[in-house]
């Protein structure tokens, strides 16, 4: 019996298989729409930063990506202070140098970016040609020639969870944002959202296997997952990062949604469990390539070669 559970764990933490190694590989995975999912990041080059900035340029080459979308924490540790910080170019701009990556980065503020100067990243959307944070949580749809169309919500979820609210020594902008006006903006956007597929991005997980505090969860699940399950017919996905690790989830009782733990695209935690309503974990560093048209949508969790780890597929 221990045997099979230890093999049964061992489908969860290893790869599945080595899927997107080549060129041709990368080239197949493309539909009417690509966007790249990277979180995580901001390690001044070291660890796994550059070579998967590499991986991500090799793939932009083969394949249409319309944008970077990045969910938090691009600045470790302390945030940045400034829209003059040399973290904007030791963390960012000489990382994602490639001419490749020279495309729109839709961006959200992780707990790290809370530590620093906030409205700095903000205002870098003024000063960068790619950088886009035009608020703290905004919406954008990319619209392929096809006509297929794809709404990103971005979401700011530092400031939801009470515990950075009430850290106001470390984390001095989260208890200055108003929540509730954040949710009430998350509700009206989903309401109106008539988009062929619709993602929600944020920092922080709502559900996951994580050695940080339950508080956090716990928040997210009382603030965030009541508003993803009214929606529920339209969200296909809740997309996060903050663990460092991969982690697919299918909660069940009635949510359809997949929730998707993004790994770190720098310094992955090796340490992950499956949790209640896992398909797939692993402990791997890397980033996922998201890939649309009006009839699929699929994530591919990509380690930093570039093989797929795991996919998710959606259809309609």
């Amino acid at each position: 019996m221990f045997s099979r559970l230890f093999s049964k764990i061992l489908l969860f933490l290893l790869p599945l298989a080595a899927m997107a190694q080549t060129a041709q590989d990368w080239k197949a995975m493309e539909r009417s729409i690509g966007v790249v999912l990277a979180n995580d990041l901001g390690r001044n080059g070291y660890y796994d930063q550059k070579p998967i900035a590499e991986t991500m340029a090799a793939l932009c080459e083969q394949v249409d990506v319309e944008c970077v979308v990045a969910p938090g924490d691009i600045h470790h540790f302390e945030g940045v202070r400034s829209v003059d910080d040399p973290l904007w170019m030791t963390n960012y701009e000489l990382i994602y140098s490639h001419p490749e990556l020279m495309i729109p980065w839709h961006c959200t503020l992780g707990n790290h970016e809370y530590r620093g100067t906030t409205q700095a990243c903000i205002d870098y959307t003024r000063k960068s040609a790619r950088w886009n944070m035009p608020e703290r949580y905004h919406t954008f749809v990319l619209t392929a020639d096809d006509g297929t169309t794809l709404r990103f919500v971005l979401i700011d979820t530092t400031p939801l969870i009470d515990k950075y609210r009430t850290e106001t020594d470390k984390y001095p902008d989260a208890a200055l944002q108003d929540r509730d006006r954040q949710l009430a903006w998350m509700d009206s956007v989903l309401t109106a959202a008539n988009e062929d597929w619709v993602l929600v991005a944020g920092h922080h997980p709502v559900y996951a296997d994580t050695g940080k505090d339950d508080c956090e969860r716990a928040d997210m699940q009382k603030y965030v997952r009541p508003v993803l399950q009214r929606h529920s017919d339209k969200v296909a996905m809740y997309l996060c990062g903050h663990i460092h690790n991969f982690q697919h989830i299918r909660p069940g009782n009635g949510d359809p949604i997949d929730y998707v733990v993004n790994s770190s695209a720098s310094l992955s935690r090796k340490k992950v469990a499956p949790t209640p309503g896992a398909v797939f974990v692993s402990g791997e560093s890397g980033f996922s390539f998201i890939a649309a048209d009006r009839h699929s949508l699929t994530l591919y969790m990509l380690d930093k070669e570039g093989r797929t780890l795991h996919k998710i597929e959606r259809t309609k």
